[in-house]
């Protein structure tokens, strides 16, 4: 099949990687740096059971979307509207859009800008961009798609290239319990610019992330969505699967890039104000997260 990345980050580099070993046509549409590496020696895909040069087409030109039949949009989520209105033009009828993002709210957004047909998908891994091309992946692989017509044919592809995936009738609910991980965890690793292993075993922060918890949770359950599982179980596996795993945020701070904390914990304290559900920890974790953010942006 023939399939694009939109958005070739860590995440796609890495899930666009697996397809491509796996005899894919792939193409990474993504930064020129990582798409001069990859066009020059391939993509170095370093995972926790392989290390592997991955040959594959990467481009910095939306238009790159072409005749694919699946597209992962990973782009972050204050740019879904922008980058699905610069692929629109391009993209084949028939293809299916899967969005591999943070937040709950991607697919509607970008189902509103699209034709085609978009399934939201919850994305559980542990991904950064080493160096230019190489993209090192710390845990986990799992995705969990909405269904549509297309995504048992997706998820057999998927888990053929060796990427667990499950196609799920609650994807809202996934969705929500993959943002109460991230409102729990990233955050304090933005804020303090360290790994979830050593955020966990900070003093008090067990009760800060458990306080975070409960607040998303009666936001949820106010808005009519039932979270699946074990919250706090989920919450407590994170440190143990992915130690040494810096938060997508942190990382975006580190690099003095805009974060996405607005669809983290700032979505949460939007959603309680419109429920009349009270988000004290989270509304002081998403003001911090910008407050350093104006610093990161002051500085540059």
């Amino acid at each position: 099949m023939r399939i694009a990345v939109m958005g070739a980050g860590a995440v796609g580099c890495y899930y666009g990687g697996m397809l491509a070993r796996a005899g894919h046509s792939v193409v990474l549409i993504g930064r020129a740096q990582h798409v001069e590496a990859i066009r020059r020696d391939g993509l170095l895909l370093d995972t926790q059971s392989f290390q592997a040069r991955v040959p594959l087409e990467a481009s910095t030109e939306v238009d790159a979307v072409r005749d694919a039949g699946l597209v992962l949009f990973c782009v972050k989520s204050t740019d879904t509207e922008s980058a699905a209105a610069a692929m629109r033009p391009h993209l084949a009828p028939d293809a299916l859009v899967l969005t591999l993002q943070n937040g709950v709210d991607n697919a509607t957004r970008l189902q509103a800008a699209l034709a085609q047909e978009v399934a939201a998908t919850v994305v559980y891994v542990a991904t950064e961009m080493a160096g230019p091309g190489h993209v090192k992946h710390h845990g986990r692989g799992e995705l969990v798609i909405a269904p549509s017509a297309r995504s048992a044919e997706i998820a057999r592809l998927l888990i053929a290239a060796g990427v667990p995936t499950q196609v799920s009738d609650n994807v809202t609910g996934a969705l929500w319990a993959k943002l109460i991980l991230n409102c729990a965890y990233n955050a304090v690793s933005a804020i303090t610019q360290l790994p979830y292993g050593r955020v966990s075993k900070g003093e008090g922060v067990q009760g800060v992330m458990a306080d975070v918890v409960r607040e998303c949770l009666a936001v949820a359950e106010a808005g009519g969505v039932t979270v699946p599982g074990d919250t706090w179980a989920a919450v407590q596996r994170i440190a143990e699967t992915m130690p040494s795993q810096f938060s997508s945020t942190a990382q975006d701070l580190a690099r003095g890039k805009r974060s996405e904390i607005d669809h983290l914990n700032g979505y949460v304290l939007r959603q309680g104000e419109a429920l009349g559900v009270a988000t004290p920890v989270n509304r002081v974790l998403h003001t911090l997260v910008k407050l350093l953010e104006t610093r990161a942006a002051a500085s540059s």
